[in-house]
């Protein structure tokens, strides 16, 4: 196992993962997930292969009964259903519990129960004495250990216990294990410990138990990630968290980041073999099931993550891939990218041409860092926007022929006899020697611009079929001048294989639109082509 980072290498005791995305994470504000959303975010962490997917809380919302329901008989190949809950309720026995007994009826193998380690949740909270909070916490362990499920304990809030009182925290992971817990995991609850305190508090309990221990930390101090490679460090090899850090609040432990951190900066083993290359993938694909816009500024999976903009770094990155990147990418399953705009230099369009399979000569080069300079004086961006940057690279090239010009168009919006909003779009457009003149309608203005244009090139073009416009974003560039702000269009457009984005800007929504249209049909087309051509054809 490598250890690129150079840091302290832990044992060879593989560090489990403990993933909760589908209980802790969606208690983000604004996260929901269907039952079946649930089911296949499972099935995607199984296939990269987590040890525990916490399903959620069996008998708390009849979204978690009918997922207990389905997951019996949905079976995982790597992965362990595990249901969680809490600790009986004060002077009831666990066996008379409806919630206890909801978490045998959920039947899975594992059962993760959470108890009080802080005096002050346990007198203020709960109100029960501490004597009766550590008979709760064992009871409901052996009660489920009897009838054969391995418990997982989730000791809540203990750093803030430890800190309030260092014995009670102590007795109330002992009372786990007595009743026969499997491993005694550490919450920091309220994110708000210091990695240093971790690791020293770890490691005591790591000493004192000869169970494995681990560690469920949450984000409120932006150290939950640090605070669960430190619980690691000092003997911990079970780590909870969620993929993306979604969690209440400011969220829990991105695993992520952890998950890479562990392999490749302290050599452990997270994954089976070879999975680790499947993150960036598993990351964006579960946003996709949720419905969230990926951050692209995540460490390790976000679409920036790997990306290089200021021209003395490019230069680097041509040179050295290591100058200014602390893994190779691909281990993660991402890619290195550079960035186009106006603190871009030669390097960095020479550094996009060769992403795309072209090379340019030094005045080309130059050519293309002064129109995208000037460009973005005009309101363009670039940044998110690479192939727009592709097609004034394309168009810098002698011999380049663009496959189609717009010679003229006009848009027509109003109502139509039912009250709703109507556009009427007619665009004229030069294919070679021919010159077409169509039309086409859509409740919006661009949509009926898209559908015209279309109309236009698909006969002689029969490849723009394959291309769908699939996103469409507007930004006001400065409000203060109303009307005359200019606006910004981005544009993302599909071949159903990839996406790709392109922008325009115009005081006119409809002019910076079409710009931003006809760069990303045109660098489909183009795209295609050079996949088209056989490698020892391709022009340099």
């Amino acid at each position: 196992m490598s250890n690129e980072g150079g840091a302290d290498v832990v044992d060879a005791l593989r560090v489990r993962i403990y993933d909760t995305t589908l209980r802790d994470g969606t208690q983000r504000e604004g996260l929901s997930l269907t039952c079946e959303d649930k089911l296949r975010i499972a099935d995607r962490l199984d296939r990269l292969g987590v040890s525990w997917i916490e399903a959620g809380w069996p008998g708390s919302n009849p979204k978690d009964a009918e997922l207990f329901a389905r997951a019996r008989d949905h079976k995982l190949t790597h992965a362990k259903w595990a249901a969680f809950g809490a600790t009986r309720r004060a002077h009831v026995r666990p066996e008379h519990d409806p919630q206890v007994e909801a978490l045998l009826e959920a039947g899975t193998e594992v059962v993760t129960i959470f108890g009080k380690s802080s005096r002050l949740h346990v007198t203020e909270v709960l109100r029960v004495t501490l004597d009766e909070n550590l008979k709760m916490i064992e009871q409901t362990v052996a009660l489920l250990v009897k009838e054969g499920r391995t418990v997982v304990y989730d000791a809540e809030h203990f750093f803030d216990g430890w800190r309030e009182d260092e014995s009670y925290a102590l007795e109330s992971l002992t009372a786990a294990r007595n009743g026969g817990a499997s491993e005694l995991v550490l919450c920091d609850t309220n994110g708000g410990s210091l990695p240093w305190d971790v690791e020293t508090i770890v490691g005591r309990m790591v000493r004192a138990f000869s169970c494995p221990v681990g560690i469920h930390a949450h984000d409120d101090g932006g150290l939950a990630v640090a605070n669960s490679l430190a619980a690691v460090r000092a003997g911990a090899r079970h780590v909870q968290g969620t993929f993306n850090g979604w969690g209440e609040r400011c969220g829990n432990a991105d695993l992520c980041t952890i998950i890479p951190d562990l392999e490749l900066k302290l050599g452990a083993r997270c994954l089976p073999e070879g999975r680790l290359a499947e993150l960036t993938e598993t990351a964006r694909e579960l946003a996709e099931l949720a419905n969230l816009t990926p951050d692209p500024h995540k460490p390790y999976v976000g679409r920036s993550a790997f990306a290089h903009k200021g021209g003395v770094h490019v230069a680097a990155v041509r040179r050295s891939k290591r100058s200014y990147e602390h893994v190779d990418p691909e281990r993660v399953g991402n890619k290195s990218r550079v960035v186009v705009s106006e603190l871009a230099g030669q390097g960095n369009v020479h550094a996009h041409a060769e992403q795309i399979g072209l090379s340019l000569e030094e005045e080309e080069a130059r050519s293309v860092v002064r129109a995208i300079k000037a460009d973005e004086a005009r309101g363009y961006s670039f940044d998110a926007a690479e192939a727009s940057v592709a097609m004034r690279i394309e168009r810098a090239r002698p011999g380049y022929v663009a496959p189609f010009r717009v010679l003229d168009y006009r848009v027509i919006v109003g109502r139509d006899r039912e009250g709703q909003p109507t556009a009427e779009a007619t665009v004229k457009v030069a294919i070679g020697d021919q010159v077409v003149h169509t039309a086409g309608e859509h409740q919006g203005p661009v949509a009926a611009l898209d559908r015209a244009l279309r109309a236009a090139l698909e006969p002689s073009l029969p490849r723009v079929t394959a291309l769908r416009l699939v996103d469409f974003k507007v930004r006001i560039l400065d409000g203060r001048l109303a009307t005359d702000a200019v606006t910004r269009v981005l544009v993302d457009t599909s071949d159903g294989d990839d996406t790709w984005s392109t922008v325009g800007a115009s005081s006119s929504v409809v002019e910076a639109s079409l710009e931003a249209l006809v760069d990303g049909i045109e660098h489909g087309l183009a795209r295609h082509a050079r996949a088209s051509v056989p490698p020892q054809e391709k022009v340099g």
